[in-house]
Parts: C-alpha cells; structure tokens; sequence
C-alpha cells in the first residue's frame, strides 16, 4: 500500500455516511437504490460518496441491466487496520514501559512511618 492509497482510505472513512455505507456493505451486495434508503439525501448525494469510496478502492460498484450493485472490497481496509496496529502496538508498549517504570519508583520510595519526639 502507498502512502497516497491510505490517504485516500482515510479521507473516505473520515465521513460517517460513507461509514454507514460500508457496514451496510459488510453485510452482502445491494443496489445503489437500497444503499441510498436509510439516508435522508437526493441520489446525486449517495452517488457523489459512492464515487469516493469506489476512488479509495473501498467498494466495486457494477452494472447488471437496470440493477446497479455494490460490493465492499477488504483489502483497503485490512491495509488501513494493519498500519493502525503497529501504532497501537508502540503506544501499547510505551505506556507498559512507562507503567513498569511508576511502578519501580513507588517501590523505591520508603514508606515514612509517624515521627517519635
């Protein structure tokens, strides 16, 4: 994956509409027409989405007669999540080192007891 296809990964997954659209498509293909049901916008708006997910690799959409389908496709995705993880994994072990180190502090310290006169 280059930096300029995870960009545009990003860009799309950065509007919740198109987030809807693709845990729709998560279930199985359906038509433009059933995509664009649960959203209260003209079809020219859904369409204008669809276009920058399909730009992001993100989706297929294809052309069966009258019947317009759109699929998810993965591989974008599992790009983006894998990129995600090795960041999580640094910060996860950064915060784990940072703990032990409290941890090796608080034990250092002697605990005072009251003072006798």
């Amino acid at each position: 994956m280059t930096p300029d296809t995870l960009s545009n990964t990003f860009s799309a997954l950065a509007d919740p509409t198109r987030r809807a659209i693709l845990a729709r498509l998560a279930l199985g293909e359906v038509s433009v027409t059933e995509l664009a049901q649960p959203f209260e916008m003209s079809m020219p708006a859904i369409s204008k989405h669809l276009k920058v997910l399909e730009r992001a690799g993100l989706i297929t959409r294809g052309r069966e007669a009258q019947w317009r389908p759109c699929s998810l496709k993965a591989a974008p995705l599992k790009d983006a999540a894998e990129w995600l993880e090795r960041y999580r994994r640094f910060w996860e072990e950064s915060f784990d080192r940072l703990d032990d180190y409290l941890r090796e502090l608080q034990a250092r310290e002697k605990p005072r007891g009251p003072k006798h006169k």
